[in-house]
């Protein structure tokens, strides 16, 4: 498992070298474009970089490419949103033909999810 520090540098990384998808999405939620919701890209959340986050809902949003639907992506992407979702994190999952085609109805759907996510719970408490 890699430690803080080194988890931190390897997310700086990996928004340098973003993929032409994670751009594109990320010009779209940054600077609280949908919903007033702030977004980072390439959050650390040990063990694992969350493509996007927003901590107020605690909603990850990850990107997936070709190598999320081989046999050992599945399995990887599994244990990863368990683990997330142990966490209180909700995690939604978009393709990146879907960023690329479809991308008004992928901020529909982040749109959606978030009111969702901001309504207080039964008891009137929060969570």
């Amino acid at each position: 498992m890699q430690t803080r520090p080194t988890l931190v540098q390897f997310s700086r990384q990996l928004r340098a070298k973003q993929t032409d998808c994670e751009h594109l999405l990320w010009q779209k939620l940054r600077s609280r474009q949908i919903a007033n919701l702030k977004f980072r890209r390439q959050f650390p959340c040990p063990p694992y970089v969350l493509d996007f986050y927003c901590a107020e809902l605690k909603l990850a949003i990850e990107l997936d490419g070709g190598q999320h639907y081989e046999t050992s992506g599945l399995i990887h992407d599994q244990r990863r949103t368990f683990h997330l979702y142990e966490q209180g994190i909700e995690v939604v999952r978009f393709s990146n033909k879907e960023v690329i085609q479809q991308m008004d109805d992928v901020l529909e759907q982040i749109i959606q999810i978030a009111a969702v996510r901001r309504l207080p719970s039964p008891s009137g408490r929060g969570d």
